[in-house]
C-alpha cells in the first residue's frame, strides 16, 4: 500500500483508527472533505484539521504529494547543497541520508538544531521547494 484514501468516515471509527495506523507506518493518509455537520463527514474533516490526512479534491491531489507527476521544465531536479545556508544543508544531508520521512523531533536530535530554529528552518526550506511537510509532523525531501 502506497497510501490511504479515507472517503467518509464518522468522528469515530475504524477508519480513523486504519487512517492512524497508516501515519505509524508512514504512509501517505488522504482525505476527502465533506459539509459541515454531516455524520459521516466529521472524520475526514477532523483528520484533515488535525493534519492527520493530505486533502483529497481530485486525482492532482494524488498526484503531488505522492510526487507522480513528471518533472515540470525548469524545476530543480537534483539538489545542491551549496545553494543553501550551512544549517539548512545539515537537514537537507540528513533527509537526504535518511531517503525517507522523518518526524521533526527526530530531526532536531539529529541536527543539534532546537525545534524553533528548526521549525522556522524547515518552514524556509519549504518555501525554496526543498522540502515538504507531511503529516504527523514529519518531513521529506521533495
Amino acid at each position: 500500500m502506497r497510501c490511504l484514501i479515507v472517503v467518509e468516515a464518522a468522528e469515530k471509527g475504524g477508519a480513523l483508527i486504519t487512517a492512524d495506523i497508516a501515519n505509524t507506518y508512514n504512509k501517505d493518509v488522504f482525505a476527502v472533505p465533506g459539509n459541515l455537520g454531516q455524520t459521516y463527514s466529521d472524520g475526514c474533516n477532523k483528520l484533515i484539521k488535525i493534519n492527520k490526512a493530505n486533502l483529497f479534491t481530485s486525482v492532482k491531489d494524488l498526484e503531488y504529494i505522492m510526487n507522480w507527476s513528471a518533472p515540470v521544465d525548469g524545476m530543480q531536479t537534483s539538489l545542491e547543497l551549496t545553494l543553501f545556508e550551512p544549517d539548512e544543508q545539515k537537514i537537507l544531508a540528513i533527509l537526504k541520508e535518511r531517503n525517507a520521512p522523518i518526524m521533526i523531533d527526530e530531526l532536531s536530535f539529529k541536527s543539534d538544531l532546537p525545534p524553533s530554529q528548526l521549525a522556522s528552518l524547515l518552514l524556509t526550506l519549504n518555501s525554496k521547494n526543498a522540502v515538504k511537510s507531511l503529516p504527523g509532523k514529519m518531513y521529506t525531501l521533495r
